[in-house]
Formats: structure tokens, sequence, C-alpha cells
């Protein structure tokens, strides 16, 4: 009987008179109760109003991140007091955009969405600007005029910033219609690569990196470049310590974006296809290239040369004849073969009807007899930084455009690189004068960094001292790199740490100021053993010559196309046939040859006098019997 009531009491239990209210419900706990309730799989979800609502983009938000220190005024009022209209003006990139609304919030709001219709095409129905304010609004109120940039996202000096927000974050906020597609490569290297392609509005832009990740961002960086103008370049963002060129302020050091991933995009194609055939010799460490375009024109930009190596000529290899390449960084190779392309367009010049072929003219108001047709320009892309000063930084301390040291004496040195090896040293750290039997007896042959000889053709051009004689000094207008762009260790080794103290450089010799870049797929850090020889390409050849960079000749045992020996040759040959040449027959060596070249050796020492002046060292020479070598009839 005990179990049966038991039973009864748990099947009905009774309730007790204080749970009752007074409509007869019960006030039992929500879990008691909810086993009379309907059973529901998924108890189903409140609506809510806000869940309906898309959350429109702020378009002064929007326009705040991409162009920083941006100021509204206020143009005007009309209107009576009750309903008042007002202006409201935002100036960008040097255009004023206008805004009309009932309050000054949102005429503010109309004038950063028209600016943003200015440089953005978004995709129809892209939501522009945020919901009308609702309620009693304030018509007279300033409070929403004040600009509400932070301190920490105003420029210095009033230029624009890097973006906040991340290159694939900003993209997807600007255009609705975005679609990433991945596909896995192999480089030359049989390193793994990935690319990666974003269509934007039909539209498709590439991005490669050693992850997804990076190659979505570099795809991203690459359309944000192109379509809006937003660049996320070590140098869009001017540091206090970065010296700027002191004779113009504000013009910028930086190449477009767009211009920079051109000139890098060609010079990988071309390496790719010049090495087709003959992939044994793809391995590599430092890739360059120059490229030219006329007027600025890189839809139709000419790769003039392509070259890889890191490697010096061993002293015992050395050469009294100019048969062999001292020289096979890559940097270095690359403009040796500008000057053979150089050469052969002069070569036009000596035969009227392929004269206008040539990219020199006729110089009929100056000393030399030639000159750069108007608009020519020539860019340098190399894949990492070039050796010596420019790259001694640490590129993962968080320094980026600040040197903590700017007085270090490290700073602006000039460097040597190391026979036969890699990586370089301070010119005080030398033997001083280099001689040719010391180096045959053992002493290391000693060549100057590629960053010290990039100084120096932002001086005395990149034509050389023979061709001096013939045109007009000739400079690089950009240098692009794949990797390790620290704007001011680049700007200080190119040109920045003597452009205080050169002086007396006779005209039309000047200092260059090229401007800087970084392509948006940068290059990964290679750590594979330095080959020991290099290619080189120049636009006319029909295939690559492979040069073994420890004897300086071809891997054949060759004499190669771009040495002094075979300059000489060609110089000997305009100097005969050239039109408007006033001395036809050269009758010194070629060190003698040089020599006679006034202006550029004038210049040239200036050169090592403004790098003494500033306790950077002394340039070191190679010995000169090289240099004493006649031309052969």
């Amino acid at each position: 009987m005990l179990n049966s009531a038991n039973n009864n009491s748990l099947q009905h239990p009774v309730t007790a008179p204080s749970e009752i209210n007074m409509n007869g419900y019960n006030r039992k706990s929500p879990q008691k109760r909810r086993y009379d309730m309907p059973k529901y799989a998924v108890p189903p979800k409140k609506k809510t109003s806000k869940e309906r609502i898309p959350q429109p983009k702020n378009t002064v938000a929007m326009l705040n991140e991409l162009r920083h220190g941006l100021i509204y005024k206020l143009e005007s009022q009309t209107g009576p007091v009750h309903a008042p209209l007002f202006t409201i003006s935002v100036e960008v990139d040097g255009q004023k955009y206008l805004g009309q609304g009932r309050s000054k919030k949102v005429a503010r709001i109309e004038a950063a969405a028209t600016a943003l219709r200015s440089f953005i095409q978004f995709k129809d129905g892209a939501v522009l600007s945020p919901l009308k304010p609702s309620g009693n609004l304030d018509f007279t109120s300033d409070e929403h005029l004040e600009n509400d940039v932070s301190k920490s996202a105003i420029a210095v000096d009033g230029q624009k910033k890097v973006p906040d927000k991340g290159p694939v974050m900003l993209l997807y906020e600007l255009f609705n219609d975005v679609n990433f597609e991945c596909n896995n490569i192999d480089g030359a290297q049989n390193n793994c690569r990935f690319k990666m392609t974003v269509t934007i509005n039909e539209k498709k832009f590439d991005g490669t990196g050693p992850s997804k990740k990076l190659a979505k961002n570099a795809a991203a960086k690459a359309a944000l470049a192109s379509l809006c103008n937003i660049s996320y370049s070590p140098m869009v963002v001017p540091q206090k310590n970065v010296p700027l060129p002191i004779d113009d302020k504000s013009s910028s050091m930086e190449l477009p974006q767009i211009h920079a991933d051109t000139i890098g995009r060609l010079v990988l194609e071309k390496f790719m296809e010049v090495i087709k055939g003959q992939e044994a010799y793809s391995r590599r460490k430092v890739l360059a290239g120059i490229v030219m375009t006329e007027n600025m024109n890189f839809c139709e930009a000419k790769v003039i040369s392509v070259s890889t190596g890191t490697k010096c000529v061993s002293g015992e290899h050395m050469s009294v004849n100019g048969a062999v390449l001292n020289d096979s960084h890559a940097e270095i190779v690359s403009r040796r073969c500008l000057l053979k392309y150089l050469y052969a367009q002069l070569d036009l010049q000596c035969n009227q009807a392929t004269a206008y072929q040539s990219i020199f003219v006729r110089n009929t108001d100056g000393q030399y007899p030639y000159k750069l047709k108007s608009g020519v320009h020539f860019h340098l892309y190399i894949n990492t930084a070039p050796c010596g000063d420019a790259r001694i930084f640490s590129p993962h301390e968080n320094d980026t455009g600040v040197d903590k040291h700017p007085n270090r004496k490290a700073r602006g040195q000039l460097r040597t690189k190391i026979e036969s090896g890699e990586g370089t040293i301070p010119v005080k750290s030398s033997d001083g004068i280099q001689t040719w039997d010391g180096v045959l007896q053992g002493q290391r042959l000693l060549t100057m960094s590629c960053s010290d000889k990039i100084a120096r053709w932002n001086i005395v051009g990149i034509q050389g001292s023979l061709l001096s004689s013939i045109i007009e000094p000739v400079y690089l207008h950009s240098i692009v790199l794949g990797s390790l762009l620290h704007p001011e260790h680049m700007y200080r080794a190119v040109c920045g740490r003597i452009e205080k103290s050169i002086q007396g450089l006779p005209p039309p010799y000047h200092l260059n100021k090229p401007r800087l870049a970084l392509v948006t797929s940068a290059e990964p850090r290679n750590q594979a053993k330095a080959p020991n020889f290099g290619i080189n390409w120049t636009i006319g050849d029909t295939e690559l010559e492979v040069v073994n960079s420890l004897t300086g000749r071809t891997i054949g045992g060759q004499v190669s196309r771009i040495t002094k020996q075979a300059f000489f040759v060609k110089y000997g040959f305009l100097m005969k046939n050239l039109p408007g040449i006033p001395i036809r027959k050269v009758t010194t060596d070629y060190g003698q040859t040089k020599a006679n070249v006034k202006d550029y050796q004038t210049a040239k020492l200036e050169l090592f006098s403004a790098f003494k002046r500033e306790d950077l060292g002394s340039w070191l020479k190679k010995p000169i019997e090289q240099d004493e070598f006649g031309l052969v009839e």
C-alpha cells in the first residue's frame, strides 16, 4: 500500500494551496510546466528587427580609413531656422567635394559619399551611406562637424598612411563582388608557391606567396592599388627621420604601386621565358632586370635585361686584357646588359636609314653629341635589397621607417664584397690599396658593394665612362625591390648619405634620387646555397649566356659578351662610324681612354670626396693593371 501510494503521488503530485493563484493557474517552475507544453525539436527564435536590417557602411569612417587627416568645412547654411540646409565640403587629393543635408552630420555623410564615388567604382546596390538619423535633430549643433580622426590615424606631414585595416578586409568592405581562386604553383627552384587570383567586376588581379594567406593578401593589395590607388607600400608612410629630398620636400619618393607591380611581373615573366630549355641554370638567389618605358606608358614597357648571380671573380682569374667579369651580382650584370643595349642603340645612329629607331637623338645645344629621347626612363628591379648599406638592418625588429640609432657609425659606411663569397664588410676593415701581385699571392680581391655602386650611378649615371664622351648622363628613374625594402635604409644607401656633402658637379651631372617601391607579391627568403653561376640576357639576344662567377667567363670558357674588352671594341667602332664625333681614332689604352673623359672623372672624384667628408670610408679600386689593355685592331 505504501508503494502504491508513493506511485500515485509521483504520477499526480499534490499542489499546495499557496502555489495556486487567483486565476487557477499553477505557479510551478518552468521545468515542470514545460511537461504540458507542445514539444519542439528546436525552440523558435524571436524575430528581431536588428537581424533583418543590413548594417550599412559609414562613408565618413570609410573615407577616413583611405585618406587620413581630412578636414570638413562648413561652406554655407541656408533656409529658415526651423529647417536649415547645410553645405559641407571635404578636400581629397586636391579635389573639393560637397554634400548637403538637413543637419551637419547628414551633409558631411553626403560629402564623404561623393568623394568615395570619385575614385571607387562601387558595384550596383552597394550601400554607401548610413541610415538617416531619426528623432529630434539639433540642426545648429557642431557636435558632428568636429573631425573625429584620431591622432594615431593622422599621417606624418599630412601625407597619406597605409590603411589601418588589412587588404582583404578592406577589399570586401569596398566591393560586393569579390571572388578569390587559389592555384598551387611550383617555382623554378621547386619551392612551393601559391598563386591567388581575385576577380572584382570582371577584372582579375594576381598575388603569389609561400602561403595561401600571403598570396591572398598580395592579390588584394594589387586590386586595391589598381582600382582605388590604395597602397600598402612601406614608402607610403614617411616617418620623421626619413630624409626626404632636400630640394623638393613635397615630392614623393614612391613609385605608384601599380607601376612597381608591372615592373616586377615583367622581369619575372621574362626570366621564366628565357630560361626555358636551360632549367638547370634557373637556380638563383638574386634576380634583377631593367625595364624601359616611354612617357611612363607601362602598357608598352620593354624588358631590356634580365640577370642572376651573387658572386665575384676569384683573384687568381683576374685578366690583364679585360676578358673577365669581375662582379657577377645580378643588379651589376643587368646594368652591364643595359650598356650593351645603349651601344646597340647608338649603332642605329650610324646608318641614316635606322637612326629614327634609336632611343638617342642628336644633341644640337650641348657639349655631348647625343642624348636620350625625351620621356625615356629606365627602371631597375631587384628581388631583394642590394648588398651593403641598404641591407644592414633587421627586417623583423619593430622599427620600420624609424632608425633608433641614426648616428651609429655603421650607418652609410662604404662596404666591399668578399672574393668568392657572400656578404660585405666595411672598407675600413679592408687592407687598403689592392695590388696585382698582392692578389695573386693570396690577398682577397675586394669589390665595392651593390649599394655603393648604385649610389655611384646616381651621381655619374649608368652609361659608364666611355659612353660619357658621346651621350649625356643617363639615370635610373626608379628602383623596385621584391623584398626587404626599408625606406630609410634604402634611401640613405642609394643617395641620402651624400646629399648634404656632394658639391661641384659639372652640369648636367647631378645627384639623382630614384623613386623606390616594393612589389605586392614579395619574394620569400631563400635559404638555399647560392650557385657559382649567373645568367644574363639582353633584348635582341637569341639565347641567354651562363657565366661562371668565380672565373668571370662563360661555362664554356669563352669571353662574355658584356666584358670591358667587348665594350671597348664597340666603343672603337662608334668612334669611327658615328656622325658628329670630333675625334675618330682611339690611341690610348682602356684605362687612359676612360681618364680622358674629364667631366665624368670630375663627378666621380667629387663622389669619392663626398664619402670622405661624411667619414664613410674611401672607395676601393681594383689593381690598375686590369685596365692597361689596348684596342685590338
